[in-house]
């Protein structure tokens, strides 16, 4: 027993000191080839085991022969430990480099495309992250690309809808200051209704930059819709008049919902007068309410004609108003917008479908607790 003891010892010694001295090797290598580490790694096992050996041999007092024997044996394992850890090293760097080359073609702006041929496990992982990942930088791509269309549209139609209102503005300021106009009162009475219409777009840039911001007030509190939906309904009901639209508002539940008033009303005047100015004369811009097992769903439908399909994603879009909608009373596309902002900060969603002669908006909104 005590020499089985003493032969561990001597053996645990040898490869004690050996793994050491491996340990500060690979510390000095740590930021060299992974080749340089797995035969660090490869020739502290078989130097251990040497180690050992010759501390055991040494111990119980082998002949030169046996000795010669034992350290030949070791030493043929140790070499052809040390060709496998180069070969599998090498091979293991080469991967990493193949798949560092294809990352970075995501990094330049392309995709990412996995290097073909077998990999090592960690790899095959890390390749599927970074396949993932290309993924997610290319939607964002997509997105701010998308972002800055919008931006330069919205730039350019305020532009125009600015222009127009502030030449009439000045035009007639120019008659009244020259005391040619013919009907001083009737100029005065449109100098306010296009300084109303500015301060209108004025308002809408700032309530959609407050959205984007993130910094939206709100203020929510219990409120049924069928409240709600009246009041709106109220509202519109002059330019629904003026334009020769039909309101309906008789399908709405009676359900309560936990908004902000002030915002959600915007909400419904916004999506009313979008349906009222789409619609033609004689028609029918209908309101309706009900639960839904995602929440309380509000919709609005129009006689508009429908909207081209390639144009449906982007109909919530800032700045966005289609090509046949260029004209000052469209306003600035800014409205579906501000629906749509103001929504998703009530944690809801703002969707839009064509449906027979129109189109259909739906706002859902979680319903309220309790």
């Amino acid at each position: 027993m005590r020499d089985t003891l003493l032969i561990a010892l001597y053996a645990f010694a040898g490869a004690a000191v050996t793994g050491l001295a491996g340990a500060g090797a690979l510390r000095l290598l740590r930021r060299r080839s992974l080749t340089a580490s797995l035969t660090v790694v490869a020739a502290v096992g078989v130097v251990a085991m040497l180690a050992g050996t010759l501390a055991v041999a040494w111990a119980m007092f082998l002949s030169p022969h046996d000795l010669t024997v034992v350290t030949t044996v070791v030493a043929m394992a140790a070499v052809v430990s040390l060709a496998t850890a180069l070969l599998l090293g090498r091979w293991v760097v080469a991967r990493s480099r193949e798949l560092a080359l294809a990352a970075r073609s995501f990094g330049d702006g392309g995709d990412f495309s996995a290097p073909d041929g077998p990999a090592t496990a960690e790899l095959e992982s890390l390749s599927r992250e970074l396949a993932a990942t290309s993924a997610k930088l290319a939607e964002s791509r997509d997105r701010e690309r998308a972002l800055e269309t919008s931006r330069r549209e919205l730039v350019a139609w305020i532009s125009h809808d600015l222009r127009t209102p502030l030449a009439g503005l000045r035009a007639m300021s120019e008659a009244l200051e020259d005391g040619v106009a013919a009907d001083p009162d009737r100029y005065l009475r449109q100098i306010r209704t296009e300084v109303e219409r500015l301060n209108g777009m004025v308002g809408d840039l700032f309530e959609l930059s407050r959205i984007h911001a993130g910094t939206l007030p709100l203020n929510p509190a219990r409120i049924s819709l069928y409240d709600l939906i009246g009041d709106a309904l109220a509202g519109a009901d002059p330019l629904a008049r003026e334009h020769g639209v039909k309101l309906v508002g008789d399908d709405v539940d009676a359900v309560p919902v936990e908004v902000d008033g002030k915002e959600m009303s915007r909400v419904l005047g916004n999506l009313l007068v979008n349906a009222i100015r789409r619609t033609p004369a004689d028609g029918t811009v209908a309101v309706a309410a009900e639960r839904s097992h995602d929440g309380v769903v509000v919709s609005v439908t129009d006689g508009c004609g429908g909207i081209p399909e390639e144009d449906l994603p982007r109909v919530f879009d800032t700045g966005w108003r289609g090509t046949h909608a260029r004209t000052p009373p469209a306003g600035a596309g800014l409205g579906l917008a501000i629906v749509r902002g103001i929504v998703e900060a009530h944690h809801g969603r703002a969707t839009v479908r064509n449906i027979p002669g129109g189109c259909r908006f739906e706002v859902t909104l979680p319903a309220a607790h309790g």
